[in-house]
């Protein structure tokens, strides 16, 4: 299991690099879900189950989903149909595709040695024992992550709701 720890970790690092240097946003976002899976496979080995569950479901499945679809929904005119075809290009595809293959592979490797009996790490983590964890001596740091959080949330919806609201030019009031 160490071989598959440091394959996902390589994976993870590499696709990071690669989405930070892409100028593409669509293949940016596509290496940035890579290293989210690789994440995800690293905590599995580690024996973090539920954690690992989390990342994919909510980081690359919806969020990332979300974004590519944004992307893909804004509309530049003429332009993006021209960088479409360059997308669709088989060269773009291929190391993406070479790291999900070896990502899959190592999934499967894992699921199979887990169904055998072997433990992907030295222990499994449950999330009774996850949430005992945030809630213990981690909540002071999960307070201040979700008031973060809520700041966040608040600063989107004023400057959303900002950009919405048109001024009267005689009073000045919106």
């Amino acid at each position: 299991m160490t071989v598959v720890f440091y394959i996902s970790a390589l994976i993870a690092v590499l696709a990071t690099l690669a989405a930070i240097t892409r100028m593409n946003p669509v293949h940016a976002i596509l290496y940035f879900i890579l290293s989210l899976l690789a994440v995800g496979i690293i905590f599995f080995v580690l024996g973090a189950h539920f954690v690992a569950a989390l990342i994919v479901i909510i980081n690359a499945g919806a969020i990332m989903v979300l974004f590519v679809f944004i992307i893909m929904m804004v509309n530049r005119g003429r332009h993006t149909i021209e960088e479409e075809r360059k997308w669709t290009q088989p060269w773009a595809w291929i190391a993406p595709e070479f790291l999900a293959v070896v990502l899959f592979s190592e999934l499967i490797y894992v699921l199979y040695h887990a169904s055998q009996g072997g433990t992907a790490g030295s222990e499994v983590i449950a999330p009774e024992q996850v949430g005992l964890a945030l809630f213990g001596p981690y909540l002071l740091a999960v307070e201040l992550v979700s008031l973060i959080l809520l700041v966040g949330l608040l600063g989107a919806h004023h400057l959303a709701r900002g950009s919405h609201i048109v001024k009267n030019k005689t009073t000045g009031k919106a």
